[in-house]
């Protein structure tokens, strides 16, 4: 059968599409790329300003930060 719009009380179906792993079910390639991406991400931090840092301090990948910090650095001297 199928569901009316606006029907109140159709059944919806949802399916689960995504989880969290936990690090018994990733493999060690993954393990040692978030490994990476993590001494990366600390790396890049340290040397940065502390004007920049609170700008990319949310950013969750090495690769987030260098975006973001290449997009401030645009016109300046530096960059």
């Amino acid at each position: 059968m199928i569901p009316k719009p606006g029907d109140a009380n159709r059944e919806i179906t949802v399916t689960e599409t995504f989880h969290l792993q936990t690090d018994n079910e990733l493999y060690d390639k993954e393990l040692k790329h978030i490994k990476a991406d993590d001494q990366a991400n600390q790396t890049i931090l340290l040397g940065l300003p502390e004007d920049i840092y609170a700008a990319v301090d949310s950013c969750e990948t090495a690769q987030e930060i260098w975006i973001r910090v290449h997009q401030m650095m645009k016109g300046s001297d530096i960059g």
